[in-house]
């Protein structure tokens, strides 16, 4: 088969978005924190950006008159400082790009180094917390090689991930396994109790140790445990001749150890959860307005649109100043945008949740994105992306905006209810319920059903599940 090049020329229909387009869609979805990050970012970057300042601060970037302006050369005014900067950002990094400098002048800050300064410290894994244990026994050299070994394979969980042999043909040097099992058993008696064991049955022991008041739960770890796990207490009692009241003081011993000993290590820290909306509670009306208080004010600065105009012998220079002024005015376009959108989609959740807001969960009322974004005049693609990773903060809590979006469960008189009030409706239920003889899910779904509220067993199974709410069998307490 013969391979032959061409040319051909066709017309092909494509939709692309613009840069600011996309821009745009992203500074929509970016939660309070993360869009201060951005508009930090820009106020770097972009020179003709500025945070906006009080009138009296900028009197000195008002446009001079015609007399200050007539035959002057642009680096001679009172703005050559800017100038300058447009310059060596020309020459240093070429036409139309700006890059901040990597080498500030005197007296600036450090970006860097203020970023360190703020910056949590890092949490210690638990790694870590259990190598600092290990060396204040002040090992031997063999033990100190093993233990480091066994050390860096435990998991976060606090679980040794590989056997003995495992971990012995790991190390560099030739062990026996006689060592590599005491400098585990060095390291399983450090804290936290319960680390390095090989499963859940060991961790528990670990836990209990051998002091002769747990010996009765001991024993209930090491032949009772599925049996815990499953609730089934008269079993228990029949094969080991107790109580049952005796079988359940044991158990709120067991109840208390710990199966993930590692969890409390290693963790990341705690983050804070910064509000894009406020909903405040006020003469019996509720408020809604926007926390603008992280994302400064922009503006565009003036000194660079009267650069605009003065540089057209520079086109080098117009191109450059124009290409950011540009850019600094989607910005606070995009911004501005965004505010309203999120505003109007968060005012119109609480026209449609008050009775939520007034009385709780339970009136929670289902709602759809597409019938938010028909009230507001925006596609419904506009409300998803408005409503991610951000947070309203109300009466009754801080919740994701989504939260307030959910289908819902037809009641007996036809009006239909939210699946999150239905969930707490199912906890309520549960939790009045006769300890001793807990409900089925079916009795669950028949009490709910008197409640007015159409629900089958399967759904209350999916939701009870879904809450991780165990079964009957297990929520039974004997006495």
């Amino acid at each position: 088969m013969k391979m032959e090049m061409s040319l051909q020329v066709g017309l092909h229909q494509t939709l692309r978005l613009a840069p600011q387009i996309i821009q745009s869609i992203e500074i929509l979805q970016l939660p309070v924190q993360e869009l201060k990050e951005l508009v930090s970012k820009e106020l770097e970057e972009n020179p003709t950006l500025e945070e906006e300042t009080q009138k009296d601060e900028t009197l000195s970037l008002e446009a001079p008159t015609k007399e200050e302006t007539s035959d002057e050369p642009l680096g001679d005014r009172d703005d050559y400082e800017l100038v300058n900067r447009l310059e060596s950002d020309l020459q240093e990094y070429g036409t139309y790009e700006y890059k901040p400098s990597k080498s500030g002048m005197s007296g600036e800050r450090d970006g860097k180094l203020e970023a360190m300064k703020n910056t949590a410290a890092k949490p210690v894994s638990l790694q870590e917390y259990l190598y600092q244990q290990f060396h204040m026994l002040d090992p031997s050299p063999l033990m100190r090689e093993i233990g480091e070994a066994i050390i860096f394979n435990i998991d976060d969980a606090g679980y040794l991930q590989y056997t003995l042999e495992e971990i012995a043909e790991s190390i560099d040097i030739p062990v026996v396994l006689e060592d590599v099992e005491k400098a585990l058993s060095i390291i399983q008696s450090i804290d936290p109790p319960g680390v390095g064991a090989r499963n859940l049955k060991e961790c528990l022991l670990l836990q209990l140790n051998d002091k002769p008041q747990y010996a009765f739960q001991r024993h209930l770890v090491l032949e009772h445990l599925e049996d815990i796990v499953e609730n089934r207490i008269p079993k228990i009692a029949k094969e080991t001749g107790k109580e049952i009241e005796q079988i359940n003081e044991a158990l709120e011993i067991v109840r208390t150890l710990n199966p993930r000993p590692g969890s409390l290590f290693g963790g990341s820290e705690a983050g804070y959860i910064v509000p894009d909306v406020i909903v405040d509670y006020i003469d019996g009306e509720y408020a809604v307005t926007l926390e603008n208080g992280y994302i400064p004010q922009l503006q565009v600065n003036p000194a660079y649109q009267r650069m605009l105009q003065e540089s057209k012998n520079a086109p080098d220079v117009q191109e450059y100043i124009k290409k950011k002024l540009e850019s600094a005015k989607w910005l606070i376009s995009s911004i501005e945008q965004r505010r309203s959108t999120v505003y109007r989609i968060a005012e119109r959740i609480v026209q449609i949740q008050r009775e939520f807001l007034d009385k709780g969960v339970q009136h929670l009322k289902p709602l759809k994105m597409q019938s938010v974004a028909e009230d507001i005049g925006v596609h419904v693609s506009t409300v998803s992306r408005a409503i991610a990773n951000k947070y309203i903060q109300t009466r009754r809590g801080i919740f994701e905006m989504k939260y307030f979006f959910t289908g819902g469960t037809v009641t007996g008189d036809g009006t239909v209810e939210s699946r999150t009030s239905v969930r707490q409706r199912v906890i309520d239920v549960i939790d009045t319920e006769d300890k001793a003889r807990p409900l089925s899910d079916e009795e669950i779904a028949e009490r709910l059903r008197g409640q007015g509220l159409e629900v089958a067993r399967r759904t209350v199974t999916k939701y009870r599940k879904a809450m991780r709410i165990p079964s009957s069998r297990q929520r039974k307490v004997y006495t």
